[in-house]
């Protein structure tokens, strides 16, 4: 039965409740929400979600909280046999989270309940065009933890997908790190992990296009289908394009634009690159600490204020006489000049069993996977900051970590070190990985340790590498750029590179790998490019 308005007394904070006050003021249409709980199963997380869940609904009388058991009439009209399991306006969609959602994906529940409310998906165009010709039951499956930004992204493109089409498609969240069991049945190693119809099975945050493409089609899709505003094989010409939408690129992006610089920003990835999955930035002037997601999301705000943001990535690039020609998959681009601000990506360790259990096992990112490991065994391989702040970061998760690192003493800040000796964490120093093991997930390593032919064993159920950064300079060596000792683009105090033309910021640039540094670089990049044009006009 619907919950009662009685005295009431709070479960979240003064300042979470006034800022859901102001999100439910958006709604437009009332929400059921639909809980189901047994106890003596979760009951840390039904408690959780019941509280939360009531003063949800003393804050807004647009929603109304209906409660059931496992088991009763409802949970087996609606097929749900898990504690907790909440349903968003069942009446209508088929919106379900499986598990509490806490954390990153408290937000993914707060769209959805505005998706409800406002009785429209909020897709593209383009998007709906596609669903509208689907005749087939769909099922999206996505697999999350609390601490993944890329989580939360994922979901809301199945839920806008459900929303848009409730005669024939549903969407989970499932809460992988509560519900395990359906963790272990698809094998979730990594996250955000979606499974269509119990046939396709994709890593990673997607554009909305792209999932809807391989929602319909149960096939994955190699290339990022970008919803755009252009016509297909449209030409689009430029004063600057940039490869890449990190701090770098999206700081050009902005002072470019700034500056009268007609400017396109190309993105194959997701905007941000390794900035959306740090948890918390707590070195960027103007704030104390910040998600790194909700950074980047200000950012690119702001940027799209000034240029214009795509998410492809170029099929084709060749220098003319003019400047650049650059091909997409549906565009074609005339630009004048060029920035590469393409980042970095993780080492990789290059053994037998990395490529084989990604995603089952090997990590490379603690935030996103983290929470899968709690009360298991793992292994970091690194010695530098970022595998010391991670083996700490999965020892506060009470996850049994211990790391590997190839020389005798350490690379990291000494705070860090510090901490991962007064913690406890044990070192296998001196030592290398030489391969990953499993079976249909990772079991362990086989670890060579230096001055012996000896090899050993270790067991543990992932494997989360950090031992480095390797700068995207594909496009720069294509274009003659000339390279560092260290594999990163060489650039003049002005961000010009050895090629007329052609300009690089960020982390390809190599140096110390910041986001002040990125963002400096790329505002320097843009004033350069500004002012090269300008003498070039005479």
């Amino acid at each position: 039965m619907p919950e009662e308005h009685q005295e009431h007394t709070w479960y979240l904070p003064e300042k979470s409740r006034e800022q859901l006050g102001t999100i439910f003021r958006e709604m437009q249409e009332p929400v059921n929400l639909h809980v189901f709980t047994q106890k003596g199963v979760s009951d840390l997380y039904n408690e959780f979600l019941l509280r939360f869940l009531d003063d949800v609904v003393h804050l807004s009388d647009k929603i109304t909280l209906h409660r059931h058991a496992l088991g009763d009439e409802a949970a087996q009209a609606h097929g749900v046999t898990y504690s907790p399991t909440l349903l968003v306006e069942p009446e209508r969609y088929r919106l379900r989270f499986v598990g509490a959602p806490i954390g990153e994906e408290g937000r993914s529940f707060l769209e959805a309940v505005l998706l409800a409310s406002r009785r429209s998906s909020g897709l593209t165009d383009e998007s709906k065009a596609r669903l509208a010709k689907l005749e087939e039951p769909r099922s999206a499956k996505v697999f999350v933890t609390p601490t993944c930004p890329y989580c939360p992204g994922q979901v809301v493109n199945a839920m806008r997908c459900a929303v848009e089409r409730p005669d024939l498609i549903e969407a989970w969240c499932v809460e992988t790190s509560q519900i395990t069991e359906l963790g272990l049945r698809y094998n979730v190693g990594s996250v955000p992990q979606t499974v269509f119809n119990e046939k396709l099975s994709v890593l990673g945050m997607e554009p909305e296009a792209r999932f809807v493409e391989e929602l319909i089609t149960l096939q994955a899709s190699e290339q990022a289908v970008t919803s755009h505003v252009h016509a297909p094989g449209e030409t689009l010409r430029v004063d600057c394009l940039i490869l890449g939408a990190g701090p770098a690129g999206l700081t050009a992006g902005i002072y470019a634009g700034r500056a009268g610089l007609s400017t396109l920003i190309l993105e194959r990835g997701m905007l941000g690159g390794q900035v959306s999955l740090t948890p918390v930035v707590e070195n960027y002037p103007g704030y104390v600490n910040v998600a790194g997601l909700a950074l980047i999301e200000i950012m690119a705000a702001q940027a799209r204020q000034y240029c214009e943001i795509i998410q492809e990535e170029p099929q084709e690039l060749t220098a003319t006489p003019e400047g650049f020609s650059a091909r997409t998959s549906t565009l074609k681009i005339e630009a004048k000049t060029l920035l590469l601000a393409t980042g970095a990506t993780w080492k990789k360790l290059g053994v037998p069993g990395e490529e084989e259990f990604f995603g089952h096992g090997v990590s490379y990112c603690a935030t996103c996977d983290g929470y899968l490991y709690k009360g298991r065994k793992v292994l970091v391989v690194g010695g530098g900051n970022t595998a010391l702040t991670d083996a700490l970061y999965l020892k506060n998760l009470a996850v049994d970590v211990a790391i590997v690192h190839r020389r005798d003493t350490f690379r990291a800040e000494k705070h860090l070190v510090d901490s991962v000796t007064r913690e406890g964490v044990p070192v296998h120093f001196g030592c290398t990985v030489e391969r990953v093991l499993g079976d249909s997930k990772v079991t362990g390593a086989r670890l060579r340790c230096a001055g012996s032919d000896a090899t050993k064993d270790m067991e543990a159920d992932g494997v989360f590498v950090a031992i480095g950064e390797t700068p995207n300079t594909d496009v720069a060596v294509m274009l003659g750029c000339e390279l560092t000792e260290g594999g990163d683009i060489k650039v003049d105090g002005q961000m010009r590179t050895s090629v007329p033309k052609v300009y690089a910021a960020g982390d390809v640039t190599g140096g110390v790998r910041q986001i002040v540094t990125a963002v400096g670089q790329g505002g320097t990049a843009a004033l350069t490019i500004f002012d090269d044009l300008t003498r070039a006009r005479g």
